[in-house]
């Protein structure tokens, strides 16, 4: 085991052989880094063991085949149609996510509701899926920027439950 090794990205459906124990072959690739030894490749197990937290390398695995199968489903779910003709969609986390047509290209609006936050896609796209996909990756963002909020205000609560 490596003191001092961490994680620094993740990858999907490549086939090699772990950089570690040399004897499995890794699907979800975790690349890793320490300054001695400098960059590898390895699966999930090797990773927990290197950074010595095998709970928290599965955790981020599990919590990367979420992400990665919520994209791949995103487009498919059931979307409505306003009395504007765009498909949109309420998450149950509390966004409305409208995609619309303007002449060839397609464009994308989300709206956080409990915050008021607004984002338009700033990029044209060619179909309504890729604008569906992309305004998913920005709520998707707006929840990861929200989140470390939340944790503090969560922890504050819990401390004065205690108190």
């Amino acid at each position: 085991m490596h003191s001092g090794q961490t994680t620094i990205d993740y990858e999907i459906a490549r086939r090699i052989w772990s950089a570690r124990c040399e004897v499995q072959i890794v699907r979800y690739v975790h690349t890793m880094f320490h300054p001695d030894y400098g960059t590898l490749e390895v699966g999930c197990i090797c990773a927990g063991y290197m950074e010595q937290d095998l709970a928290g390398a599965r955790q981020r695995e599990t919590s990367f085949k979420q992400r990665l199968s919520r994209r791949m489903n995103w487009p498919r779910r059931t979307w409505r149609v306003s009395h504007s003709g765009n498909e949109f969609i309420n998450t149950r986390d509390g966004f409305n996510v409208v995609v619309f047509q303007n002449g060839e290209i397609w464009g994308a609006r989300f709206l956080h509701k409990k915050s008021g936050y607004v984002r338009f896609s700033r990029r044209p796209y060619a179909s309504a899926d890729a604008a569906k996909l992309a305004a998913m990756q920005s709520s998707t963002r707006k929840q990861r920027e929200d989140e470390p909020a939340a944790r503090t205000r969560n922890d504050e609560s819990a401390q004065a439950a205690r108190s």
